[in-house]
């Protein structure tokens, strides 16, 4: 069997991992067992074929020969031939066993397949840093289509701050915290919010530094111009700070500069190398 489209491929036990589990974790991806002796192998495949192509990269077709890779087949447990898996994220969705009709094989893939609010979603996603407003029209879209989604609110309400929009990012996040939570990306995207509110406030970071250097005693001058640091991603700049702050006061100062760094942890996420580096320090200077 050769593939039929760009959307099928022959797979083997050297480009499985590439070409169907990694695959996976972005599309689903239909495996179709079969064998060179099978016949209704052999009708099955051009139905399937037709379909990947029709569908347009909505799934890929994974085709293998279990003559050639039986040790394939034996992972998924294959009994009998030909069997077919819908794979997504690296996990088996649902399967089938035995030839289908067209229209069988269509109502099978339907709840796998994406929505057309999800496909909005993931080329809105692969926009928001070259064209966010275009990103932004994707997940209006989206949102219209599918109302009750958080999930597109938040990616909205991100690609609003990437456009410097902060109180229509913020307006999404306020309505998003009335439930009573933030999901961790709300969270850090409240917390961005936050830093640039404050920096913006202050006037950015050279208007922070004359402040906060013509008032050297005033410590919550310091915390602005952390902000501000923050602000325009000199997150190291705007930790160190803050540490400094934390280190010699324990008062209002303080608390805003652990404030501040918790909002700054938020941002760079938990698996950011200064995130770790500077909760350590946080730590020991505050116990």
């Amino acid at each position: 069997m050769s593939a039929a489209s760009p959307h099928v491929i022959n797979v083997t036990m050297a480009t499985f991992q590439n070409d169907v589990v990694q695959k996976s974790m972005e599309t689903l991806v239909v495996i179709d067992f079969w064998a060179p002796w099978c016949a209704p192998c052999l009708q099955l495949a051009p139905v399937l074929e037709k379909l990947a192509g029709e569908y347009g990269g909505k799934f890929i077709l994974a085709k293998i020969n279990t003559d050639e890779e039986s040790q394939i087949a034996q992972a998924f447990g294959v009994q009998s031939l030909p069997t077919v898996f819908g794979l997504y994220q690296g996990q088996p969705v649902d399967q089938f066993v035995g030839m289908l009709t067209e229209e069988q094989i269509r109502q099978w893939l339907a709840p796998m397949l994406p929505s057309r609010a999800q496909e909005l979603a993931k080329e809105a996603a692969a926009l928001v840093e070259s064209d966010p407003k275009l990103a932004e029209s994707k997940y209006r879209e989206a949102l219209e289509l599918e109302p009750k989604e958080d999930s597109l609110r938040i990616c909205l309400a991100n690609v609003l701050l990437k456009q410097n929009r902060l109180e229509e990012s913020g307006s999404i996040i306020e309505t998003l915290a009335a439930r009573g939570f933030l999901e961790p990306d709300a969270e850090r995207i409240k917390s961005e919010l936050e830093v640039r509110l404050a920096a913006a406030e202050s006037g950015g970071v050279d208007e922070a530094r004359k402040a906060a250097d013509a008032d050297p005693a005033n410590l919550i001058l310091r915390v602005r111009l952390a902000d501000a640091y923050a602000a325009v991603s000199q997150h190291r700049k705007a930790l160190e700070t803050c540490l400094e702050i934390v280190k010699q006061d324990y008062g209002e100062a303080r608390n805003e500069a652990k404030a501040t760094m918790v909002k700054i942890f938020d941002m760079l996420g938990p698996a950011s190398e200064l995130t770790g580096e500077f909760r350590r320090q946080l730590a020991t200077a505050l116990y």
